[in-house]
């Protein structure tokens, strides 16, 4: 998590210049960002990188020499501390959750204001995992859908329908307010589904929760 006393270092690797040009502006304007390099293939990305690395990059998925999915993994191999959010066109349920698989952590369209963009890129480097409400939906969709599945022989499962959706987005890394909106639920019933998740698997915390459920094969 980027510190609140440090400029946080922004890249966007963008082919097209005109919104190429309008997320730099959105992260000039913001006085908790800084440029670092704008990129418009993933080759230039990662030489760019390379020298000057940043904390957060802005990536498209359509970019000219290689699926943006693909520079994500490059980064998190290379660059493990940097942090990815898909900017894009894709709003369906294969481009969002390939993504997040490959290892961006938000995800938003391009439609999306340049205030508001900034404003999320603060938000990703505190924590959170921002992800546009319509492309949540498709996120919701496949965890219902996985929900529905039978579970896997000899595995109990103590907790319910909503507990899991609950756990299976902050397995994805939202925080709590982000649960609730995607959820359209309150951030006092987001805990507390929480807290009855942490009885059920006698754990006491998050990334315990996480791991348990993971361990018997609930998400």
């Amino acid at each position: 998590m980027q510190s609140a006393e440090l400029p946080i270092l922004v890249a966007i690797v963008e082919d097209e210049p005109e919104v190429r040009r309008r997320f730099e502006e959105a992260v000039r304007a913001h006085p908790r960002l800084s440029w670092q390099f704008s990129a418009g293939s993933a080759a230039e990305a990662i030489a760019c990188t390379e020298r000057r690395p940043a904390d957060v990059y802005l990536v498209d998925l359509g970019l000219p020499d290689r699926d943006g999915r693909d520079f994500i993994r490059w980064l998190v191999r290379h660059q493990p501390p940097a942090l990815a959010m898909v900017v894009t066109v894709f709003g369906d349920e294969e481009h969002v959750l390939s993504s997040l698989e490959a290892g961006a952590m938000g995800y938003l369209l391009k439609d999306s204001p340049g205030t508001e963009i900034a404003q999320r890129i603060v938000e990703l480097s505190e924590g959170g995992s921002p992800i546009s409400p319509s492309v949540a939906r498709s996120v919701i969709r496949h965890f219902a859908r996985a929900g529905a599945q039978p579970q896997p022989v000899g595995g109990d499962n103590p907790l319910s329908k909503r507990e899991l959706e609950v756990l299976r987005l902050i397995e994805k890394g939202m925080t709590y307010d982000e649960v609730g909106e995607v959820l359209s639920i309150t951030w006092n019933t987001v805990t507390t589904h929480l807290r009855r998740v942490y009885h059920k698997l006698q754990v006491g915390s998050r990334g315990e929760a996480v791991y348990e459920a993971r361990q018997r094969g609930l998400i």
